[in-house]
C-alpha cells in the first residue's frame, strides 16, 4: 500500500486540476451532448444493473479516478485481504470476513493454518442447531417447544441480525417470534419481553468476550427473568446459547458449552452477520436460504477481486464517493430502498460505513488533512419522500444518493409495484436535471412562485436495479457496500476494520456508573459540567 501523502501524489493534484474544470458543469448538459451517456456509465454484473450515469463525471474523471486508485495499491490491498494478511495493522489482525462465505474447498490460511474448515464447521453446527429449534425437536425446560427467540447483543452483533431479519421476513417462519434487544436502557429489554413466556423462549446470547457492558447486562436481567418462572438454575441451559469465545465465562453463566457457537478475532463485528452472529437468522429463514445468502456474499467476493476497476461496482461506488467527499466536500450519503423489508438496511450501513471510516489519522498514524468518511442516512422510499428529500432536492448541501429497486415486488399487489418503482426513476431524473425557471414560465407558473419552484438539479445519484428481493440478493447488496468500504479505506490510508473512537466512552460510563449508584455522596473529580449532570442526576432520582 502506497504510504505517501496523500494530497501529494501526483494522481490527487490532477484530480484537483479537473475538478476546477469540470465542478460548475451541469448533469443536464452532459447527457445532451453525449447521446450514449447512460450506456457508458452502467455497469451490469451479477445480476444488479448499476446506473451511475447521472453523477457529476466524464470519462476523464473516472479514468483519473481508476488511476488514484491504481496509485494507492487497491489491487494489491484487495489481494492482501483476500489471502488473509493482517491489514488490521492496529490490532494485528487479519480482515477475513470474505472467508464466512468462502466454498468448503478453498483454502485461506492464517498464520499458516486455513480457516474454511473451522468456518464450515461453524456453519453445519449452526444448521444442525437451528433444525432442532424448527422443527420442535429442542424444548424448553419445561418440555415446551421453543416459539420466542430473543437476540440479545450490540453494535453488529445487533444490527446485522436485526437487519437481515426485516429484509428476509418473507422467508422466515411465521410460526417463530424474533426479537432483538439492545440498548441499555430497560425499556428494551421489558418491551422485547412483555408477551413471551419463559418456558417458550430461547436466548441467543452474543458476546465474543461475554464481558461486553450491554449485552451482559441485557443477558443477565433476561436470566433473572427466565429464573423468576422457571426456578431451577439448570433452566438455563435450555434457554440460553451464546454466541462466544469465552468458554468459561459462558459456562460459569449456566449456558452448555456445547451450545456455545465460535467465530473469530479476523471477524469484525460490523462484517459478522453471515458469521454464528447470523444464528437468530438462519433460525428465521432456514439452512438453505442461509447458504443462498452465503452465495449471494461470494458472487460479489469474487467481482470485487476479479472485475477491473472500470467495470468493478464497489470501486466505482468508493472512487464516486471520494470524488464527492473531498472535492466537492459533500458531508452526507443517502442510501434510498425502494423495498419495505429494507427499512433497517441503511442503520446497518451506517455502523458498516461510519464506523469503519470515521478515522483521522492514516494507518501510520499521521494525521490527515483531507475528508474521510461520510454521514449515511436513508429510509425507505416512498417514505422518504415526505420526509428529507426536500433537502436534497433544494437544499443547500449536496448529498449524493443511492436508490435501491427491484423488477419484481415480493408482494405482487395491483399497481402498487409499478407506482413504487416510477417514484424512483421519477426521484434520480429530477435530481439531475431539476426545473428551470424558464420552463416554469412556460407553463405559466406564477412569477412570485418561479422561485419556489425551480429545481437546480445537478444533484448526484446511482440506481441499482435487482430482479428481486431474495436471500442471494442481500448478501450481494451487502457485500457490495463492505467492498466499497474496504476500497474507501485503501485510498485514504486508513485502517478501516478497528473501532478506538468507541472505546473512551465506555471506559469513562464505567467511572461514572459506580457514581451514580453510591449511597454515599461521591467525591467527584470530572470537568464542572459533568460533576453538575452527576449532582442534578443524583438529586432528581431522590
Amino acid at each position: 500500500m502506497n504510504n505517501q501523502s496523500l494530497k501529494e501524489m501526483p494522481e490527487w493534484k490532477a484530480l484537483e486540476a479537473h475538478f476546477e474544470e469540470i465542478r460548475k458543469e451541469h448533469i443536464r448538459n452532459m447527457f445532451a451532448e453525449d447521446p450514449e451517456r447512460a450506456e457508458r456509465f452502467t455497469v451490469t454484473a451479477e445480476g444488479i444493473y448499476f446506473d451511475y450515469s447521472k453523477h457529476r463525471i466524464n470519462s476523464r474523471t473516472m479514468k483519473l479516478l481508476a488511476d488514484l486508485a491504481e496509485a494507492c495499491g487497491l489491487r494489491e490491498a484487495i489481494e492482501a485481504m483476500f489471502r488473509g494478511e493482517k491489514i488490521n495493522n492496529t490490532e494485528n489482525r487479519a480482515v477475513l470476513h470474505t472467508a464466512l462465505r468462502a466454498p468448503a474447498d478453498a483454502i485461506i490460511n492464517v498464520d499458516g493454518k486455513n480457516v474454511v474448515p473451522e468456518v464450515h464447521a461453524v456453519l453445519d453446527k449452526m444448521e444442525a442447531f437451528s433444525e432442532k429449534i424448527r422443527s420442535g425437536e429442542w424444548k424448553g425446560y419445561t418440555g415446551k417447544a421453543i416459539k420466542n427467540i430473543v437476540n440479545i447483543g450490540i453494535g453488529g452483533s445487533d444490527l446485522g441480525p436485526v437487519m437481515a431479519y426485516e429484509a428476509l421476513r418473507n422467508y422466515s417462519r411465521r410460526d417463530l417470534n424474533f426479537r432483538f434487544v439492545s440498548n441499555i436502557d430497560g425499556t428494551d429489554f421489558a418491551e422485547a419481553v412483555r408477551d413471551l413466556n419463559p418456558e417458550e423462549t430461547l436466548f441467543i446470547v452474543a458476546s465474543k468476550t461475554f464481558t461486553t457492558l450491554e449485552t451482559m447486562t441485557n443477558a443477565g436481567t433476561a436470566r433473572a427473568w427466565c429464573l423468576a418462572t422457571l426456578k431451577d438454575e439448570a433452566a438455563i441451559a435450555r434457554h440460553f446459547v451464546a454466541l462466544s469465545t469465552n468458554a468459561e465465562a459462558v459456562s460459569a453463566f449456566g449456558i452448555d458449552t456445547s451450545n456455545m457457537f465460535a467465530f473469530w478475532d479476523w471477524v469484525g463485528g460490523r462484517y459478522s452477520m453471515e458469521s454464528a452472529i447470523g444464528l437468530s437468522t438462519m433460525i428465521a429463514i432456514g439452512a438453505e436460504n442461509f447458504r443462498e445468502m452465503l452465495s449471494g456474499f461470494r458472487a460479489i467476493d469474487n467481482h470485487y477481486r476479479t472485475a477491473p476497476f472500470e467495470k468493478n461496482i464497489p470501486v466505482i461506488m468508493a472512487l464516486l464517493g471520494i470524488w464527492y467527499a473531498d472535492f466537492f466536500k459533500a458531508q452526507g450519503m443517502a442510501v434510498l430502498p425502494y423495498e419495505q423489508y429494507l427499512k433497517r438496511f441503511p442503520a446497518y450501513l451506517q455502523q458498516l460505513t461510519m464506523e469503519s471510516n470515521g478515522k483521522g489519522v492514516t494507518r501510520d498514524g499521521r494525521k490527515v488533512n483531507y475528508e474521510t468518511g461520510v454521514i449515511y442516512f436513508g429510509e425507505p422510499g416512498t417514505n422518504g419522500q415526505h420526509s428529507f428529500y426536500q433537502l436534497i432536492h433544494q437544499g443547500t448541501k449536496l448529498i449524493p444518493c443511492d436508490f435501491i429497486g427491484f423488477a419484481k415486488p415480493v408482494h405482487n399487489i395491483g399497481r402498487h409495484h409499478d407506482l413504487l418503482m416510477a417514484n424512483v426513476f421519477a426521484q434520480a431524473e429530477a435530481l439531475a436535471f431539476g426545473k428551470t425557471v424558464e420552463q416554469l414560465e412556460a407553463e405559466g407558473e406564477k412569477p412570485f412562485l418561479v422561485p419556489h419552484k425551480t429545481f437546480e438539479g445537478n444533484r448526484p445519484s446511482s440506481v441499482f436495479l435487482l430482479e428481486k428481493l431474495t436471500p442471494e440478493t442481500l448478501g450481494k447488496l451487502v457485500a457490495i457496500y463492505e467492498h466499497c468500504v474496504h476500497a474507501q479505506g485503501v485510498i485514504w490510508q486508513l485502517d478501516s476494520f478497528d473501532q478506538w473512537g468507541v472505546q473512551l466512552g465506555k471506559v469513562l460510563a464505567g467511572r461514572i456508573a459506580p457514581e451514580l449508584e453510591s449511597v454515599a455522596e461521591p467525591v467527584l473529580k470530572h470537568d464542572s459540567s459533568t460533576n453538575s449532570l452527576i449532582q442534578a442526576y443524583r438529586n432528581m432520582k431522590k
